[in-house]
């Protein structure tokens, strides 16, 4: 049974189909990008966008955060910023002779870090209890952050001026990364033709509180028992390949994904067959999905630098290795 066509109605899903068409105004191409990011923004998970400089990386998040609603802050990272630009910080009021809370840009639903890693890990760890905990501790008061609260990064990996590699405690809390590339050259003609014109307006599909009664619906989508062992079972082959008969490939592997990363695909799968017009989950919805979830959590050796070994080379050989389960049924 081919498990991809057989979909079952999702009219909730709708909602989703219109912020895609809207984003589509302005973004030409990138169609994975954009489906990444509404699996981050259902599966409530935190999205890392690579990619070089003009591939319209900013102008998506922002389409997308305006398509969707809310509150929407853009933080460009420096290197002279300070981790209170960030979280916020104590403010001395003289007429009272007190100390207030002056909140940072962090409070709000959807938050781009752009070219986050252009700032020292100081000012990266800053994100760390926003992302995990969606709260932010300053002096000895704790503030929770908005809902839904999502974090859109993006960097550069380019350049190495006054660039700084992100620390792996917070790369592992990214759900995703994307590699982003050059668009086609028929799609560049059309970015081109569009630039000659009058930007579109975008405008607002759903607000906050849509999005978290679609996150809700998300969460209801089946997922069958063996496609949550497939999850473990790819995860633990990242960091024992030698475990499905790739033995080679132990040496390239210094440490492989957390179990965060079984969590995270689990969770974007189900977040990615919603989009589909799914009510449950099928093996190609892991596999889609399973290398933009894990390439950022493995750690290479110096061997695989110097053989020119990427994430991206070891996990596909993993999954060509890895027996994907056939699911007895859909219902619960």
């Amino acid at each position: 049974m081919n498990w991809s066509d057989a979909a079952v109605p999702a009219a909730s899903a709708g909602p989703i189909e219109k912020v895609l068409y809207e984003v589509k105004k302005t973004i030409v191409g990138q169609d994975m990008l954009l489906e990444r990011l509404i699996v981050a923004v259902l599966a409530r998970g935190h999205i890392l966008v690579e990619g070089v400089p003009g591939l319209a990386k900013t102008l998506a998040v922002k389409s997308l955060a305006t398509a969707i609603g809310g509150d929407f802050h853009r933080v460009q990272f420096t290197p002279d910023l300070v981790p209170a630009d960030i979280v916020g910080t104590r403010v001395y009021h003289q007429p009272t002779g007190e100390f207030q809370v002056q909140l940072g840009p962090v409070f709000t639903n959807l938050l781009l870090a752009d070219e986050i890693n252009r700032a020292p890990a100081k000012v990266q760890s800053a994100l760390l209890e926003t992302m995990q905990e969606r709260q932010v501790t300053i002096g000895r008061e704790t503030h929770k952050l908005p809902d839904p609260f999502l974090v859109m990064a993006t960097q550069n990996p380019i350049e190495n001026e006054g660039v700084y590699p992100l620390p792996e405690a917070q790369v592992d809390r990214f759900m995703m990364k994307v590699v982003v590339g050059y668009p086609s050259a028929t799609e560049e003609f059309v970015v081109v033709e569009r630039a000659l014109q009058p930007a579109a307006a975008i405008q607002r599909i759903i607000d906050p509180e849509t999005l978290v009664r679609l996150q809700q619906q998300t969460d209801q989508v089946y997922v069958d028992p063996s496609l949550i062992e497939f999850a473990v079972q790819l995860a633990h082959a990242s960091r024992d390949p030698a475990r499905i008969g790739l033995g080679d490939l132990s040496r390239y592997v210094t440490f492989g994904a957390s179990p965060r990363s079984s969590i995270s695909l689990v969770l974007a799968a189900r977040a990615l067959a919603f989009v589909r017009g799914r009510e449950y989950v099928v093996p190609e919805d892991l596999t889609d999905l399973a290398v933009d979830v894990l390439r950022h959590r493995l750690v290479l050796s110096y061997e695989a630098l110097s053989d020119e070994v990427t994430p991206d080379v070891i996990l596909q050989k993993i999954l060509a290795n890895l027996a994907v389960p056939e699911p007895a049924g859909r219902g619960r």
